[in-house]
């Protein structure tokens, strides 16, 4: 009789797959990737448009990337964690959080854009150059300072017995970003900003949300409750997209007219890296309507892992436009 041992399992005899570091290195080519996005976008975006990119459009648009990374990944943790406390039977396993490197990933972006602000918008070629003084006497250098300290508060609460508090420092950071991107030069700056706000929350929830439910999951032996779990994410975040797309819309056309939109979209380098973040938005639902379907209808609803993992991905490349975008100039002049 047989004693061979069954497939996937490893009698010693040789190493065996290491799926967690396969999944390290997975995770670090997909970082890499995303990193081209904001490195290698404006040169393509711009070619043609006539435009002229603003110093160190490149590195800015990487910093800011960070920085979105960086706040959705704690927000995420902490909607759902809520969430699985909610679930019958859930166990009290959970991932191992993230949030204290991301604070600290978030902190060190934000220092770096902090020191542009403080040059004048220009990049910094040595320490001479920064005035962190003169931070305090405009409106960008105290937004930013904001956000520096913002994540050295997050950090800490991280750490702290009620890490559920970063929430508060962390929304300091999207208010901050809110005001930021809205000018008080700028045609109705509190109502763009109301909207950034809402944008921005929801895609932080809706990103770092996910990545902490598949996370969550691979951890629980209970599949009722990883399904339960699934199921209850879902319903928040069909709500979470429709206000990301009404508030992306809202905001794309008080920037480019609708009698403009058209031509601007491809016309303009904003434009077309707006579109290709449309495009890829319009994918990554897609793919969340096709792992709904898989968690209603098949026979194991945690097959819809599947479609999710790759709507993460995705989710991914969107962070990276979205940095992209808030480095590119903006086709309408004010």
């Amino acid at each position: 009789m047989s004693t061979g041992s069954s497939p996937g399992v490893s009698d010693g005899s040789a190493p065996g797959p290491r799926p967690g570091l396969a999944r390290a290195v997975a995770v670090v080519a997909l970082v890499a990737l995303a990193a081209l996005i904001p490195l290698l976008g404006p040169p393509a975006a711009l070619h043609g448009t006539g435009e002229a990119a603003a110093p160190g459009t490149r590195g800015i648009g990487l910093l800011r990337a960070v920085l979105f990374a960086a706040l959705c990944v704690p927000l995420g943790e902490v909607f759902v964690d809520r969430l699985a406390r909610s679930v019958p039977g859930a166990p009290a396993v959970r991932p191992r959080s993230w949030a204290p490197y991301a604070a600290g990933v978030g902190f060190v972006a934000a220092l770096g854009l902090a020191s542009v602000v403080s040059t004048g918008n220009l990049v910094p070629h040595s320490p001479a150059d920064l005035d962190v003084g003169g931070l305090y006497a405009s409106r960008d250098g105290k937004l930013a300072l904001l956000e520096v300290n913002a994540f050295a508060a997050a950090g800490l609460c991280a750490l702290s017995r009620r890490p559920a508090s970063q929430v508060w420092p962390l929304a300091a950071v999207v208010v901050a970003e809110a005001l930021r991107a809205h000018p008080t030069t700028e045609y109705g700056p509190l109502l763009g900003s109301g909207l950034t706000l809402v944008h921005l929350t929801c895609a932080s929830l809706w990103v770092g949300g996910l990545l902490y439910a598949l996370r969550t999951l691979r951890g629980w032996g209970v599949r009722e409750a990883g399904a339960a779990l699934l199921g209850l994410y879902a319903r928040v975040a069909a709500v979470l997209l429709a206000a990301i797309t009404a508030t992306g819309v809202w905001s794309s056309l008080r920037r480019m007219p609708s009698d403009t939109i058209l031509d601007q979209l491809t016309g303009t380098a904003y434009g077309r890296a707006l579109l290709a973040k449309v495009l890829l938005v319009a994918a990554v639902a897609g793919l969340a309507l096709w792992a709904r379907i898989r968690l209603s209808r098949a026979a194991d609803p945690l097959t819809a892992c599947s479609p999710a993992r790759a709507e993460v991905v995705a989710l991914g490349v969107v962070v990276a436009l979205s940095g992209l975008l808030t480095a590119l100039p903006v086709p309408i002049r004010w």
